[in-house]
């Protein structure tokens, strides 16, 4: 299952003296463990441009690199959400993840704990400094004029950075370098709320990478991010020691894959398109909002009536919808809900009703679905899973799939890896046609799919939105 600090590379610059790794993995797990295990967990954290929930949608600079990953390797992905590389680093160590898909900066003292992929890209640190206040109407040399842009001028500025970051590690070294003090102030904050605080005027400066900076840049115009206090730094992914052939097919598959315009295209879209201030000023992008659609708190309040995780059903109303009330498909299925003109008029609405009542009605639908599955499948992830796909596929078309299970010596109230199989191939004609169908030919692949897709982004939405 696919399950990136408000900032890209600020809270993975964390130095190596800080990390106390605290465990061991028992048992060697390496690309073949992965592979019998059948998916690659990768640890992240959450930010503005690696990580983030957009209108529902699940997004990310990282993201989407570990999805191209997990797609050449043939199994699914799982992300862990952590903010801190130390807990990252702990949970690499002890065999919690595979893989920490952060921006790390490589440097020698990590090299003796964790061994670094081949680089995914190159950045360096920039100091991030308010623009004049007549900056518009001022010329290019103007600005320069009326900003730092010697380091030598860095000499007694009181610059706020993220605690125990490399950002503050290269500052202490700049002291020698140019042989004079700077005021260098540690604080938990992220590195994008500094960035925040210094374009509102709450502190001078800060320091982070070039490559957030110039995101960060298109949503906050009166910053400067034109001043390198650093050299170009190679930014990796970590794999635990002791897992070699996993370190080789990453290096492999990276190197080639970097080669691609589907790479460039990736790049480009998170550190370069313009688009990226009006997704982070929107009041969907969850990272700030906590929102995941115009309609939450119609979710939260249906969702209460069946036990649900309004997330939950916040992510199925997304597959069903895309939270588009108008959109009505090729079968009649109309709204949010996307019920059939018969489930809708059962439950009291129609395509005049407005999308709270669309919301009520599926919900009811789902409740009547679940009282079906309540005496018989106790567990209620599993119970959840059947509801799904019965909303999808049909009650019937689930009851036959119980029944194949039952026959071939399955566990017939156990959707992963039991039901979903026959489900999934109701398509053939050895399943449809067995004797114990009593619905038919079922497109199967879709009703799998629904359940597995609408599980994996409620994952994501865990990671990111608040519960309540």
């Amino acid at each position: 299952m696919l399950v990136l600090s408000l900032v890209l590379f600020g809270s993975c610059h964390k130095q190596s003296s800080t990390h106390k790794i605290t465990g061991k993995a028992k048992d060697t797990i390496d690309l073949p463990q992965i592979r019998e295990r059948g998916k690659l967990v990768a640890v992240t954290d959450y930010n503005s441009t690696n990580y983030f929930i957009y209108r529902g949608q699940p997004m990310g600079y990282q993201f989407e690199l570990l999805q191209q990953l997990a797609d050449h390797l043939g199994i699914k992905l799982e992300v862990i959400v952590s903010n801190s590389l130390e807990e990252a680093f702990d949970k690499l160590n002890n065999g919690e993840c595979d893989l920490i898909a952060e921006n790390l900066t490589v440097t020698t003292k990590r090299k003796t704990f964790v061994d670094f992929t081949t680089p995914h890209s190159q950045t360096r640190q920039v100091l991030v400094q308010r623009k004049p206040e007549n900056y518009v109407s001022m010329t290019a040399r103007q600005i320069d004029e009326g900003v730092i842009r010697n380091q030598l001028d860095l000499a007694e500025k009181t610059i706020y950075v993220q605690q125990n970051s490399a950002y503050a590690q290269r500052l202490y070294n700049l002291q020698e370098e140019i042989g004079d003090s700077i005021n260098v102030k540690e604080v938990p904050d992220e590195t994008e709320e500094l960035i925040a605080k210094v374009a509102d005027g709450e502190i001078n400066y800060t320091v982070c990478d070039e490559n957030v900076a110039m995101v960060n840049a298109t949503y906050y115009p009166n910053i400067d991010i034109q001043t390198a206090i650093s050299f170009p730094q190679k930014i990796a992914w970590g794999v635990r020691k002791g897992s070699p052939e996993l370190k080789e097919e990453i290096d492999d598959w990276l190197v080639k894959f970097k080669r691609t315009k589907r790479y460039a295209l990736l790049y480009n879209k998170y550190f370069r398109n313009q688009k990226s201030a009006s997704i982070v000023s929107s009041d969907y992008f969850a990272i700030n909002s906590g929102k995941i659609s115009a309609y939450d708190k119609y979710i939260k309040k249906a969702s209460a009536e069946i036990g649900w995780d309004w997330r939950l059903l916040a992510s199925m109303i997304y597959q069903e919808s895309r939270f588009n009330p108008q959109v009505r498909s090729w079968a009649g299925a109309y709204g949010l809900m996307q019920l059939m003109p018969n489930t809708a008029a059962r439950f009291g609405v129609d395509d005049d009703s407005p999308p709270s009542a669309n919301i009520y009605a599926g919900v009811q639908f789902i409740k009547w679905l679940e009282k079906r599955f309540e005496g018989k499948i106790k567990d209620s992830t599993q119970r959840i899973k059947f509801v799904l796909a019965a909303y999808n596929a049909g009650y019937g078309h689930v009851l036959d799939a119980q029944r194949l299970a039952a026959k071939y010596g399955k566990n017939p109230n156990v959707w992963d890896n039991n039901v979903d199989f026959f489900m999934k191939n109701k398509s053939k004609p050895k399943y449809y046609q067995d004797p114990v169908v009593k619905y038919g030919y079922c497109r199967g692949n879709q009703p799998y799919n629904y359940v597995n897709e609408i599980i994996d982004r409620y994952d994501h939405y865990k990671n990111i939105i608040a519960e309540r």
